[in-house]
């Protein structure tokens, strides 16, 4: 361990995660590519729900905060990521960098609260269908989404908190960006008092929503085993997309906590393009308004576009 009167003062970090890539351009690509269509169709997903007043009700309401927490999930990261490779800019000032940080590990949880009060609406509408909308109506899913906000945020705010205090001896980071494991190995003492606090917490977010979500869907395939084919079939319909996005952002959290030693900059890398970019497709394509919706805009574009072309060919 270095010793602190061997630190430096840091202004700027340099993010060293991509020196062995062997075709930086393309790998650049290939992120920019998906984090344009991530953001492009989280942000579409938006507007069709603020815009369509059909679709201001709860369930909608917690899609609509999933896209916002998708959009600065792969906001918050991968332009930075981009620039390394595509324009060689593999430097982040010391305040963007913590910004980075926090706003990173802030989406990070709230991506888990998000999943998890979707499951419970899904509880709700199934264990309560004649009283779902009195028990959460739209003021009360806007609170409830506000506190976890707060709650995510209380979360993370011991990240930069114990970071900003700790020397450094080093401004070079081995990670592809500004998380909380790249900016302690820049310090100058033990990480693993620092990386076991931040595990524990980790553990118990992973645990609770993971638990709560899979209890949750325990007690909506008890109550189809009472429903009829008719009933068991919408239920089964409305809980697909959200089985696939949990599934989606899960999967390879689980492999990066199971499996140490794989490439762990790939996975997290995957965990926050992949479910951004899966999420708004699976909700637009699984979700019977916002589906239709999407279809007679394209069914206007079409009656507007096509004589337009004909006209000018023949």
């Amino acid at each position: 361990m270095s010793l602190p009167n061997a630190s430096i003062k840091v202004t700027h970090f340099i993010i060293g995660g991509f020196d062995k890539v062997k075709r930086p351009i393309a790998v650049g690509v290939v992120m920019l590519i998906t984090y344009l269509l991530a953001v492009i169709a989280n942000v579409l997903n938006i507007l069709f729900i603020i815009f369509d007043k059909r679709l201001h009700k709860p369930m909608y309401i917690l899609i609509c905060n999933l896209a916002v927490v998708d959009i600065l999930y792969c906001c918050s990261t991968t332009p930075t990521m981009i620039g390394v490779l595509l324009a060689g800019v593999n430097t982040i000032s010391y305040v963007e960098c913590f910004i980075q940080m926090s706003v990173f590990h802030l989406v990070g949880v709230m991506e888990l609260f998000a999943l998890a009060i979707m499951a419970f609406d899904r509880l709700i509408a199934f264990s309560f269908p004649f009283q779902y909308h009195s028990y959460l109506t739209n003021t009360r899913t806007l609170v409830v989404t506000y506190i976890l906000w707060v709650v995510a945020s209380g979360f993370v705010a011991v990240m930069p908190v114990t970071a900003a205090t700790l020397p450094y001896c080093t401004s070079r980071m081995k990670y592809a960006f500004c998380d909380y494991a790249a900016v302690i190995r820049t310090t100058c003492v033990d990480p693993n008092y620092y990386f076991n606090l931040v595990s524990v917490m980790m553990f118990f977010l992973l645990f609770f929503t993971f638990s709560f979500i899979g209890l949750s869907y325990f007690v909506i395939a008890f109550l189809m085993k009472f429903s009829s084919n008719r009933d068991k079939k919408k239920m089964a319909s409305t809980c697909v997309s959200h089985l696939i996005v949990v599934t989606c952002y899960y999967s390879p959290l689980f492999v990066l906590i199971v499996f140490t030693r794989v490439e762990r900059q790939g996975l997290l890398i995957g965990t926050i393009l992949a479910p951004s970019l899966v999420n708004p497709f699976v909700y637009c394509l699984r979700t019977k308004e916002i589906k239709s919706k999407i279809f007679k805009i394209f069914r206007k574009v079409n009656t507007a576009v096509f004589p337009f072309f004909f006209f000018f060919f023949f």
